[in-house]
């Protein structure tokens, strides 16, 4: 990816949902690097604005932190009171909850949550910036998906079924914006060096990247979608995963992986 390209193929604003730590921030830096301001969208608001200042200053570009809960109800309108006025040619939803347990041993609140971010989210998301984009001609989106979506994932269930809706979602809009001039395409990632993941895992997982390495992978396969996974560890296992073993065994082989989560 040529210094600057993304600027010059999108244009000036790109707005990072879930950008306070890990993957998010990694986002946030890289498109700052090229030249792109960012409006940074995250929960928490004490982390999220020493990024802002932090990357503000180190690349001379306009970073807006906006402390936000995906998960609310209104959120088509606090969206569109973020981007109010600025011309965002990319969008990255990053955003994503989760809760380490069986399906029924968590209430139906933590159920909620996790449709809320994971599935609401990037729908309202998408409705918020896309249709500026389709006007003007151009622009990008990028939905993070989970390798965790490829198949089930037991004590992930709700999770792992959100980003198999991501993944299908993501697909879906990169053949509907393609004509409109708008790249679509959904990152399904492995096992990734945030801090949540370090505090349930006191080991990497084969494949484990770093949240760099991820962000950097995601924004070069804009314009040749429509999924991308990074790593070749992660190529391999979905290959094997999805297409060489029966679905009960892919199924076991993920329960065992995941035996070593701690619970939240």
């Amino acid at each position: 990816m040529r210094p600057g390209s993304l600027r010059s193929s999108y244009g000036p604003w790109a707005v990072v949902a879930g950008a306070s730590e890990g993957l998010g921030a990694a986002f946030v830096r890289r498109l700052a690097a090229d030249g792109l301001n960012v409006v940074a969208i995250a929960r928490r608001e004490e982390p999220l604005r020493a990024l802002a200042a932090q990357v503000a200053a180190e690349h001379g570009v306009e970073v807006r932190a906006v402390a936000l809960d995906l998960a609310r109800s209104d959120l088509p309108e606090a969206l569109a009171v973020a981007v109010e006025g600025l011309e965002v040619g990319l969008g990255i939803y990053n955003a994503a909850a989760s809760f380490v347990a069986p399906l029924l041993a968590r209430p139906p609140a933590d159920v909620q949550q996790v449709v809320d971010v994971n599935v609401r989210g990037p729908l309202h998301f998408v409705h918020a910036l896309a249709p500026a984009m389709v006007a003007r001609g151009r622009g990008g989106l990028v939905l993070m998906s989970s390798l965790a979506g490829n198949q089930g994932s037991p004590r992930l269930a709700a999770y792992a079924a959100s980003k198999a809706f991501t993944t299908s979602l993501g697909e879906s809009l990169w053949a509907e914006l393609r004509p409109e001039g708008v790249d679509v395409v959904t990152c399904c990632a492995g096992a990734i060096r945030t801090p949540g993941y370090a505090k349930a895992l006191t080991k990497d997982a084969p494949g484990t990247l770093d949240p760099d390495d991820v962000a950097q992978a995601a924004l070069g396969a804009l314009g040749h979608g429509p999924l991308v996974t990074p790593g070749a560890t992660n190529r391999l296992a979905t290959v094997i995963m999805r297409r060489v073993l029966p679905r009960r065994a892919a199924i076991a082989i993920m329960g065992r992986s995941l035996a070593g989560l701690e619970p939240e």
